[in-house]
């Protein structure tokens, strides 16, 4: 018998009033995996993210975390269960420095704040911010306020990192960055759920793919498999450049 994936969701629906936003999504997350959750604008992807992540309460379904079921548990709770997560569009302290918002992250685990600080350094070492630490948020660029979201994400220790589009707005020199950090990520035992369109860099990396159009599951498998997919293809027919980079790079 196989082991139960770290993250299974089952039937995941999300109604906003007479708007099915989720309709009866199914994926699995193995553990120590990089999954990556793709679909076209308006698929869903970032209601199912906050399902997961407690920011919204499913109208039905089930999402069980490490054997336990969590859906409708609260943000915080999830939060101290081992999921973190970083949004679409980054939400900076602005005016706190890159060392206090990694801190806030830290202190979850490590009350006392001398240790959450300690913490919060090696985080942003990890990331590549450690030499910006005294910088407001307000004066970071979008590249290094995406890599502040992951290091105040990482420094709550998480199980399971949810990343919405980290990629989006970078520069080619700085989504190879990106992808870097990703690999040290998975290695150091942290497992990834990933909502991407940069699919060129999604593809190489992913282990699993799946893939939500109108609310609903057409696709979970390999990458490869997935730009043959009928359904894929015809759910990327409005965006031809997309599905062209995804053929491209999933060979």
């Amino acid at each position: 018998m196989s082991a139960e994936p770290l993250l299974a969701v089952r039937g995941l629906t999300k109604r906003f009033g007479s708007l099915r936003a989720l309709d009866g999504v199914d994926f699995d997350v193995a553990e120590g995996s990089l999954t990556g959750l793709i679909g076209p604008n308006g698929a869903g992807k970032s209601t199912a993210f906050a399902c997961i992540a407690g920011a919204e309460k499913p109208t039905a379904g089930s999402v069980r975390f490490g054997g336990r079921e969590i859906a409708g548990t609260p943000y915080h709770r999830v939060a101290e269960l081992g999921i973190a997560r970083t949004y679409q569009i980054v939400q900076t302290f602005a005016d706190m420095t890159v060392l206090e918002a990694t801190t806030t992250g830290a202190l979850l685990r490590r009350p006392r704040l001398r240790d959450a600080v300690a913490h919060a350094e090696d985080v942003l070492a990890f990331v590549g911010l450690a030499d910006k630490r005294y910088r407001l948020g307000r004066a970071l660029t979008i590249a290094d306020k995406k890599r502040l979201e992951v290091a105040r994400a990482l420094a709550t220790e998480p199980t399971l990192l949810l990343l919405d589009e980290v990629m989006a707005g970078l520069t080619p020199a700085e989504c190879a960055g990106a992808v870097e950090l990703l690999r040290r990520i998975l290695a150091s035992g942290v497992t990834v759920l990933m909502v991407e369109h940069v699919m060129e860099v999604l593809m190489p990396i992913a282990q699993h793919v799946v893939v939500i159009a109108a609310g609903k599951t057409i696709f979970s498998g390999t990458a490869t498999d997935a730009v043959r997919d009928a359904r894929v293809v015809e759910a990327y027919l409005g965006s031809p450049l997309e599905h062209g980079e995804i053929a491209g790079h999933a060979e």
